[in-house]
């Protein structure tokens, strides 16, 4: 499990308090849902590759072992390849 913390000033706290009823819960919400969504489109990517490759008999049943044993590459690291690609002018 992993924490992550933010900090929001009085008026931020304020202005999401504005518009919802329970800053965590609307917090933890946000950061789950955007994470299902993204473990969603990684579960689909890797399926599709396990699919294509003949050597592959199995795929795991379970959604999270799948994202867990994916290969895939951050969004720093893709930033990163990316900012790399990019002609110095």
């Amino acid at each position: 499990m992993n924490t992550f913390t933010v900090e929001l000033t009085d008026a931020e706290l304020k202005a999401l308090a504005f518009v919802a009823f329970d800053p965590q819960d609307w917090i933890d919400n946000a950061v789950h849902e955007r994470c299902r969504i993204a473990m969603e489109e990684i579960f689909n990517m890797e399926v599709q590759r396990m699919l294509q490759d003949p050597s592959i008999t199995e795929i795991p049943a379970d959604r999270e072992a799948v994202v867990l044993a994916a290969n895939i590459k951050s969004a720093a690291e893709r930033n990163d390849e990316f900012m790399e690609s990019v002609p110095v002018e």
